[in-house]
Order: C-alpha cells, then structure tokens, then sequence
C-alpha cells in the first residue's frame, strides 16, 4: 500500500525540434527513416503479451509510393476480438489493484522513452506510413503523444484529489473506480498521438483495453505498442488487433463486460456504433461510456477589418498541412470582397512556392494523401467543381497516382454559399472560399452556422472587437474549439483542450481532465465514526403540558 501522498512531476509541453538544415537532429531523423524504409518491417497483433500472426499477411505501402512494401501487419478475426476480451478481462484483475502511482509511472515513461530513443522512429514511422512531412509527424508522433501522456497523468491527480466536505463525526470520500468490463478503443490513421492517447488514457485510469487501430496506421502503431511494453504496460493490458472491422466491433459490442468505446473516426461510423450499442442495452452489466470525435467541416469568416495576410496565411496553413487530413483542417472561407483580391494574391504567391512530394524530402510542404479511395473522393469533388457553373477552380486542380496519391493544394471559388464542397466533408487539400458582401457580415455569420452538421472547429478573423464579440456569440454552437485571429487547426494538449458537437462528437475534449472523467465510476464511502445507537430522533419526543 502507498506509504505517502505522492506529487507527479508537473507536465509541460514537450519542444517542438526545428529539423533545420545541417542539424544534427535531421540528420538522425533522415538515416532512421532509411532505415525502416529499406527493412520489411512486422507488425503482428498482441493480446495478453503474445505477438499474433496469421495467414492473412497485409502489405504496407506507403501513400507517397504505393509499390513499395515496407512492411507487413496481420488481419485477425472474431476469433481474435474473444481472445483479446478475455487477455483484458483476466489483465483487470491485477491491473485494477495496481496502485495509482505505478500506473504513473508506466506512462511517465512511454512519454520519456518517446521523448528520447524512440523519437526518430516513431516519427519515421508516420512518415513512412501515413504521409506526413517531418514537423507534422514532430508536432504529432512525439509532442502530443508526449504531452498526452504526460499531462494525463497530471490530471489523474487532479481528480483524485477532488473529495467531498466532510462534517464533524465522519469522513466522506470518493474513490475514482475504474469502468467494470472492458473498453474498446478505435483509433484513426491521421493522428499517431490520438492512435496512442484512446487505449493509454483509459489504461491509465485502471481499464483493460481491447484496441484496433486503422489498417492505415499499422506502421507507427506497431511502434506504440513497442513503448508501451518497454514502459512496463503488463500483459493483457492494451491489446492490438487487426482484422474486419464490422466483426471485431460486433464481438465487443455483444459482450456483457462491455463498458465502453472511445473512438476518432466518421460520423456515419460512430452513428452506427450508438445504434448497436443502443440496441444491446439489455445485455450488459452497466451503461457503457461513448465517446468520440468524428467529422468536421471547418470554417474561417473573416470580417471586413481583418488583417488580410494573416488570413491568408490561415487558410494556406489550416487547409493545406498534412494534405487537409486533419479534422480540424479548413476546409470553407468567407471572405469580404473588399479584401478578397489581396487575400488572393497572398494565396497565390505561397502556393507557387510549395513544393510537394516525398516526406524523405524535407523541402516538401505537402505530400500524398493517405489511399487511392482517398485520392478518388477528393478528384472527385475537383472534377465536378470544374464542370459546374456554380464554382471555379481558381488555384491547382491537379492531380496523379501513378506513383503516389498525390493531389494539388486546390482553392475552388463558389458561386453559391451552399455549394457541395462547401458543405460537405472532404478531407484532403481542397479549400472552397465564398466571396461575400462586407455590408452583409452578420447575415453571413448566419450562414456559417446553419450550413453543415458538424462542430468541431472554426475560426474568425476581425480587428473590429464589437465584430469579433458578435461573432463569438452567433457562432456559440459552430464549434468545439473556436478561435480567434488564428487557424482552426493545431490544439496544443494543456492548452486547447480538443472535440467538437453536434454532428462531431460528444465534444469530451481529449487532452483534459473532462476526457479522463469518462473512464471512472466513482463510489463514495461514508465513514461514521460513533454511529448511533438509538432510531429515535428528537422531534419524536413529546411536548411538556
């Protein structure tokens, strides 16, 4: 039992390295990703400690060079999905006693090993596999993962150390239970540091974790789980599995030890999962958690006194970084006539100087997207952009596979606010911008709010501060994480807490205590210390005559 009442170390944001040239931080991160991409590399499942193989070998290629193998994983089935389910029940039974402060530790240390000798590999692992350039994969698979873990520690304390008043004669307090079951966590191939915080955060807590990342992700994903086993994450613990989606989730969702599900991924999926879930109430011991982040069709509205550099910059930043694969990218622009031609000329003048390509070259600020369904959605939407009379392809527009999945940062003009790539999500490099009437701001703002389901992020620029406080408040609802003079995109854990509403989530913010508060039962203890002896209370008494 703990002999002390224990202070973590305070979490910080971990440096963001440069990779300038001639450092010798590039240096290692450059002879690293040759490394991994001229080894053929193995990523078998785990549950409850054992590497799983099967017959179904899966090749990794990655999206900047779709006939090159890097390396393979292995596709499980429900069989796999029972067995990982019964690794995490049997785990529970000594992970749920392990004193809070050794789960600690264990995530201390992934976020120090990530920090140090795992660095260059993760961050070439997402590289390689997800297309990322090599700040992206820098801010993404080593600082976020980094202050994930870090920083939900710290927070773990916190609601420990919320305890309820105790009057005279007893003491109240509140033990912060792990869920009763299993969770399931379902992670994204876009975001290595959300692939690792779902399973970490809920471990952490004390659950048992059943997780299946994307097929897409398989390459860092391998190397979280290397992490989490020189960690000292024990066995059975967080289990990896791969395989038939549908299936997996179907043998989770049917099990009465099922407390939970933590997902990033589509809306339409997520849907799906609160029906089954919905639909399996009977079955289960208790009310399972939900929680996700789904879609988003990002906006930036900019008033007539905006700075029009800065809103340029913005959309260049917001729209085209990691090809617009982030949920957060923007993705619709309303801009005022009165500055649309500058803003237009800025935009023109950064996008001819971006260069696009391979990760491996670190001069290439946009590479390939992420598949060929991926690539074929996104031309889709610029195809059709080019032959209706409702929009215009003002800036790239073109695209090629042949190697990669590569697609042109594209910049479509539409005639009508309620244009299809204005209001459905595409997630790749196409911004749409509407063109408005400065006169008509506040009407506009309007038309920010009503036009798509989602309500993840958004962004307003203005130097007119009555503006700026009308549009915080018309645009109260549009988005989770709302920002002001800056692009919708780059949370910062500790700092911007993440998740949207409406059509984007259950807006739980990953990256702050709120998130970590959904994977815990509370049970308060009442402790009387001289109890009464006598049921009679003194009103029972009689009046004198």
């Amino acid at each position: 039992m703990p002999k002390g009442i224990f202070n973590v170390p305070v979490a910080y944001n971990e440096p963001v390295r440069s990779y300038e040239p001639g450092s010798e931080e590039r240096k290692s991160l450059q002879q690293t990703y040759d490394q991994m991409w001229e080894s053929t590399l193995d990523v078998p499942m785990e549950i409850g400690g054992k590497k799983i193989k099967t017959d179904n070998k899966m090749p990794i290629h990655p999206p900047h060079d779709h006939q090159h193998t890097v390396g393979y994983f292995y596709d499980g089935d429900a069989s796999h999905a029972q067995d990982a389910i019964a690794a995490a029940l049997k785990a529970r039974e000594k992970w749920t006693l392990l004193p809070w402060e050794q789960r600690a530790a264990i995530f201390l240390k992934a976020a120090d090993l990530i920090a140090g000798p795992y660095r260059d590999r993760l961050n070439a692992a997402t590289m390689i596999g997800q297309g990322k350039n090599a700040f992206q994969a820098e801010i993404d698979s080593a600082c976020e993962i980094i202050d994930f873990l870090r920083f939900n520690v710290q927070y773990m304390t916190e609601i420990y150390s919320d305890q309820p008043m105790s009057d005279d004669g007893l003491w109240n307090r509140v033990e912060y239970r792990p869920l009763e079951g299993f969770v399931y966590a379902v992670t994204p191939f876009n975001f290595t540091a959300i692939a690792g915080n779902l399973p970490s955060s809920m471990a952490l807590m004390g659950n048992v974790v059943v997780w299946k990342p994307s097929d897409k992700q398989m390459l860092s994903a391998g190397v979280l789980m290397e992490i989490f086993n020189e960690a000292g994450v024990p066995d059975g613990v967080i289990n990896l599995i791969q395989g038939d989606a549908a299936a997996i989730t179907k043998v989770c969702f049917d099990h009465p030890d099922f407390a939970g599900v933590h997902f990033t991924g589509s809306t339409s999926v997520f849907r799906k999962f609160w029906t089954q879930i919905g639909a399996n109430i009977d079955t289960y011991k208790t009310y399972p958690r939900i929680v996700g982040e789904t879609g988003g069709k990002d906006f930036v509205w900019a008033h007539p006194s905006a700075n029009a550099k800065a809103v340029a910059t913005a959309l260049i930043r917001g729209s085209f970084e990691y090809q617009g694969q982030k949920c957060s990218a923007a993705s619709r622009a309303y801009i005022p006539e009165s500055m649309w031609e500058e803003v237009k000329g800025y935009m023109q003048a950064d996008l001819e100087s971006i260069k696009m390509g391979s990760p491996r070259d670190f001069t290439n600020f946009v590479n390939a997207v992420i598949s060929k369904d991926s690539f074929d959605k996104i031309a889709g939407y610029i195809e059709r952009a080019k032959k209706s009379s409702q929009s215009e392809v003002i800036f790239g527009g073109n695209y090629d596979d042949s190697k990669g999945y590569f697609i042109e940062p594209t910049v479509i003009l539409a005639k009508d606010a309620q244009y299809e790539s204005m209001c459905e999500e595409i997630f790749g490099p196409v911004l749409t911008v509407y063109v408005y009437d400065g006169r008509a701001w506040e009407s506009v703002l309007d038309t920010v709010n009503e036009t798509s389901p989602y309500a993840l992020t958004g962004a307003i620029f203005a130097q007119d501060r009555y503006a700026i406080d009308t549009a915080t408040k018309k645009l109260v609802d549009a988005a989770g994480n709302f920002y002001i003079n800056d692009k919708p995109t780059g949370a910062v854990v500790g700092q911007q807490p993440f998740g949207g509403a409406r059509a984007s989530g259950t807006n739980d913010k990953a990256g702050s205590a709120q998130n970590l508060l959904r994977w815990v039962s509370p049970r308060l203890i009442k402790e009387t210390f001289n109890p009464p002896k006598d049921y009679r209370y003194p009103f029972l008494g009689q009046d004198e005559m």
